[in-house]
């Protein structure tokens, strides 16, 4: 990977064996990367203005409106697809959003994901899937002590009362002839496997298997705000690249679709704008690196001599 990427703009950046982290704007940052050159790319990417990450301009989470985010988005889609291979995939994860009376004036949801998708479609990508991750409404209610989740709303007028809201992991493919194909073995893949991943509702992913909480890091630690599922990221990846493929996130975060890819053995560019989340994604992707390396040995032959 040192040489992948050498012309991007970035105000700092860490490679590694297998990973090329870039800090900086990823709408420069990807106008950089070579054409057709990534296999997949995998993010969860800003919830429009539902959270700020930073006070910097080029933060696409740091917007007033709806029209502000996509009107920034819609450049790094645009070159989402020059970069990506001819018939490979994009996923992100996304849910819709909700609406507050005093930013929008009324209690409600947006169609946040539809948008994205229509983004891409209008871009040049193909919708490709859609799945709906289930979340549990109590756990929900506890966070955020939504209106429409609370029991005492039923009683004072269900109208206004709603169910939970799901996370989806949306799919788009670019158009044309996929020329590396990925292939999977009965073994490596079975049928009951296969259903699992087919359902277009999964009922099974743990909201609490995340990078940030498999880290156990303490509180002067960076968190971030709303960290992608680490099954999810495996899923996608197991589903649709091949060992050695080059994965992209444009929004890094602390590097959960780089440590799954790495421990998957892909390589892995990512970018992250924020400077304490590029610093604890590039700890994290060294940590993966290393105990993959470590596993690899471990699990190497040894002929008497003892030398793997």
């Amino acid at each position: 990977m040192a040489h992948y990427g050498d012309h991007v703009n970035v105000l700092d950046q860490s490679i590694g064996e297998g990973f090329a982290l870039y800090q900086g704007d990823c709408a420069e940052v990807v106008k950089g990367l070579p054409d057709n050159s990534i296999h997949f790319s995998v993010f969860s990417p800003p919830f429009a203005s539902l959270y700020t990450y930073s006070n910097s301009e080029r933060d696409m989470g740091n917007c007033r409106t709806h029209s502000e985010f996509f009107g920034h988005f819609r450049f790094l889609v645009a070159d989402l697809l020059r970069v990506t291979m001819p018939g490979r995939l994009l996923s992100f994860h996304c849910m819709d959003l909700p609406t507050s009376k005093t930013r929008d004036g009324f209690i409600g949801l947006t169609d946040f994901r539809g948008d994205l998708i229509r983004v891409f479609m209008e871009a040049g990508w193909i919708l490709h899937s859609q799945v709906c991750i289930w979340k549990d409404p109590v756990t929900a209610m506890q966070r955020t002590k939504a209106l429409g989740l609370l029991h005492k709303q039923i009683k004072k007028d269900s109208c206004m009362s709603r169910q939970g809201i799901p996370d989806y992991l949306v799919t788009v493919r670019k158009p044309g002839e996929n020329p590396e194909r990925v292939g999977h073995t009965d073994a490596s893949f079975p049928v009951t496997l296969w259903q699992r991943y087919a359902s277009p509702v999964w009922m099974d992913i743990d909201p609490s298997d995340t990078l940030q909480y498999r880290s156990a890091r303490e509180h002067d630690d960076e968190r971030h705000i709303c960290p992608l599922q680490l099954e999810v990221i495996r899923r996608a990846v197991n589903l649709w690249t091949n060992p050695g493929d080059r994965i992209l996130s444009p929004f890094a975060g602390i590097g959960s679709e780089g440590v799954v890819a790495l421990e998957m053995d892909r390589r892995y560019v990512g970018v992250e704008l924020k400077r304490s989340y590029y610093e604890q994604a590039a700890r994290n992707l060294r940590a993966a690196k290393k105990q993959q390396t470590l596993f690899s040995v471990a699990a190497s032959p040894v002929d008497r001599s003892g030398v793997a």
